[in-house]
């Protein structure tokens, strides 16, 4: 991550008191946008783009992944220069715009992918550029800042803690906790509620409220279109790097928002949800499995059936898939894939084994950003491709352009650059890396965080279509809809245990909610027995 050259220094979280280099304190920034087009290699990513962006509201960006709306909010954020075209800001052109002239004009950024230093800690990373000093020196007062912060925004992250021993949508918090710290005029809010639970998301949403009543800017990027739709003022739909309309969101509906985004209407309801036949063997086999904060997990999954793991922030779903996988060392317990006990001191052990697993953290855990698209899908079968200590480029290029094909990953490129693509291309890039043969155990973990309707029906249809073969699917996701509509039964977890089983075709997401806060009465677990505790926490 680059220096932050950032003004004030001092901060009140949530106060209108700084002063800024347009001296317009008080009031958000007002943004326009004239002809502006950006280009990445061969792809163009903004193509004449028009738009205006009114103070003082919520202005939402939505489209399918690579329309161009994470983009767009990087030009207004000064991380991406524009290739031609006028920025103006409170309706005069901008000059030289990047990052650090941004921030200078109180213009904050929170990306969907995270720019945080791992071995700083959550407080050294909130006031990064911005640190207390006199004459130079750095003094203290940084830790009655962030508390002072905090008990604005309510997240109660520990500021000691170094963010690398965060989980991923603690790390989100930290991001958004670094643009409110900058008293910012406007801030882009990219995917901000992908990480984070149901009451995270409504507590960030009333953050934007409160920054709106102040007069502040929120450029909105969001998938979530029913959030768009209560949250925002206004909404611009893109498509292919261009506007199809900017609107009042009173005037849309999500439909309207769906059939503007894919040029055509499209069915938003969940792929038929499939059973194994009665016969299907058991493939994956946990008995007893323990470390971190898991406790003696129980499993079974058949051949040809999909797994929910339910849980709250923290609850140990990650940490479950993880000791699967190899990721992290497991104290005790059996793992058996076909009946086989398979060893858990590596993830090669696993993937050898045929158990594979999409991590949640794409960019730092899933793929190689510096690497193209054919060298990221073929990475963990290289040796498949080889004959005598040498890569069959021709059988690499032809099994990778299946997998483009069988995704829909768009540009539909081999080697294309893989850094400059939208996330939810990215994403369908990390399940082709681990679906390019066919796996026996499948690991899902948010699968489709920060991805569009049309490309999450994709990954729902491809991850079926992996069961449908004959893989034991695990899925694990914090939208509760998706793993009630997409398993054939899903597991309760609470403080690292399984703690109970519900039948998702009798039971709804708010029910599933419920019972994970301890609030309603849940069945027994019929592989492990124990219920839920009184109350469940959300740490």
């Amino acid at each position: 991550m680059g220096r932050l050259i950032v003004a004030p220094s001092t901060v009140h979280p949530m106060s209108n008191s700084s002063a800024s280099p347009s001296g317009e304190a008080g009031r958000g920034a007002r943004i326009g946008l004239r002809s502006v087009s950006k280009r990445f290699g061969a792809t163009q990513a903004l193509d004449d783009i028009d738009v205006d962006i009114d103070a003082g509201t919520i202005h939402a960006l939505v489209g399918e992944n690579g329309a161009g709306k994470s983009t767009l909010g990087k030009v207004v954020g000064g991380i991406h220069h524009a290739d031609s075209g006028q920025l103006l800001l409170d309706g005069q052109p901008v000059g030289r715009w990047d990052a650090p002239s941004a921030l200078d004009h109180r213009i904050a950024t929170i990306q969907q992918e995270l720019s945080l230093v791992p071995a700083m800690s959550v407080e050294r990373n909130v006031f990064l550029g911005m640190e207390p000093s006199r004459a130079g020196a750095l003094v203290g007062g940084m830790r009655e800042r962030y508390e002072a912060l905090d008990a604005a925004v309510g997240f109660g992250l520990d500021p000691r803690t170094p963010v690398r021993d965060l989980r991923l949508a603690d790390q989100q918090k930290v991001e958004i906790l670094r643009a409110i710290a900058r008293d910012a005029r406007l801030v882009v809010m990219d995917e901000p509620t992908s990480s984070l639970t149901q009451d995270e998301a409504d507590r960030l949403h009333e953050i934007m409220a409160r920054l709106r009543a102040e007069g502040r800017t929120i450029i909105y990027v969001s998938h979530f279109l029913d959030e768009v739709l209560r949250w925002a003022d206004r909404v611009t739909i893109m498509r292919d790097g261009r506007v199809v309309r900017t609107a009042d969101t009173a005037e849309e509906t999500k439909d309207s928002l769906v059939e503007g985004m894919l040029g055509q209407p499209v069915e938003l309801s969940f792929p038929p949800r499939i059973s194994p036949a009665p016969e299907a063997p058991v493939v994956l086999e946990v008995e007893g499995l323990s470390g971190g904060i898991v406790e003696d997990v129980d499993l079974t999954i058949r051949s040809g059936e999909v797994v929910g793991l339910a849980g709250l922030v923290g609850s140990g779903r990650t940490e479950i898939a993880r000791l699967l996988f190899g990721a992290d060392p497991a104290t005790s317990g059996v793992v058996r894939v076909d009946g086989t006990a398979v060893d858990l001191h590596g993830p090669w052990s696993a993937i050898d084994a045929g158990l594979v697993m999409l991590p949640e953290d794409r960019r730092g855990q899933g793929l190689v950003m510096t690497q193209n698209v054919r060298e990221n899908i073929t990475l963990p079968r290289l040796r498949h491709f080889a004959r005598r200590g040498r890569v069959r480029r021709s059988d690499e290029r032809k099994a990778t352009r299946s997998a483009i094909e069988r995704l829909d990953i768009t540009p539909a490129r081999v080697n294309g650059e893989l850094q400059h693509y939208s996330g939810g291309n990215q994403q369908k890039a990390l399940f082709a890396k681990w679906t390019l043969r066919p796996p026996r155990v499948l690991i899902l973990d948010e699968p489709t965080r920060g991805v569009d309707v049309g490309a999450k029906r994709r990954i729902y249809e491809a991850l079926l279509e992996e069961a449908s073969n004959g893989a034991a699917v695990l899925l694990i996701s914090s939208e509760l809809e998706e793993v009630v509509e997409l398993s054939t039964r899903v597991h309760l977890v609470v403080d690292g245990r399984i703690t109970g089983e519900v039948d998702p075709t009798t039971t709804d997401a708010d029910e599933i909610l419920k019972q994970l806060f301890g609030t309603t009465p849940v069945a027994p677990d019929p592989h492990t027995g124990p219920t839920l505790p009184t109350k469940a926490s959300s740490a």
